[in-house]
């Protein structure tokens, strides 16, 4: 059925951080927020990685790549009340809100957010 990776996830599997071998069998059918791509970019730019190909290479293993909408904009200013107190950002807010549009479990290395309450499955990698 698949499930939405958050940044977290997806750059501890770029860098083989703890809990990144946790990822490469969740790639295939993987969602993934645009907003949270732009952090995963800007990340692996700060560490001096090439990102050129990069996003053909997740789409290659099977990742989706989707557009922040004005729906998930909204679940993610709606958010921000309930997620204040564990201090998440906007984009760990937009990935909630995909993952709460399409109805899949998120997968995250942010343990703040299996105490989180929502209404979303969350999977810890770490």
């Amino acid at each position: 059925m698949g499930v939405v990776l958050d940044a977290s996830a997806l750059l501890a599997f770029l860098h083989r951080e703890s809990g990144g071998e946790r990822v490469p069998p969740l790639l295939d059918g993987a969602r993934v927020s645009t907003v949270n791509w732009a952090e995963v970019v800007q990340k692996a730019v700060e560490r001096g990685v090439e990102t050129d190909g990069m996003r053909e290479g997740f789409v290659e293993l099977g990742v989706v790549f989707e557009p922040f909408t004005a729906d998930h904009a909204e679940t993610a200013a709606l958010l921000r009340a309930r997620t204040r107190e564990r201090g998440l950002s906007l984009a760990d807010r937009a990935c909630l809100a995909l993952a709460l549009d399409r109805g899949l479990r998120v997968v995250t290395a942010d343990r703040a957010w299996a105490e989180l309450g929502l209404e979303v499955e969350v999977e810890l990698i770490r």
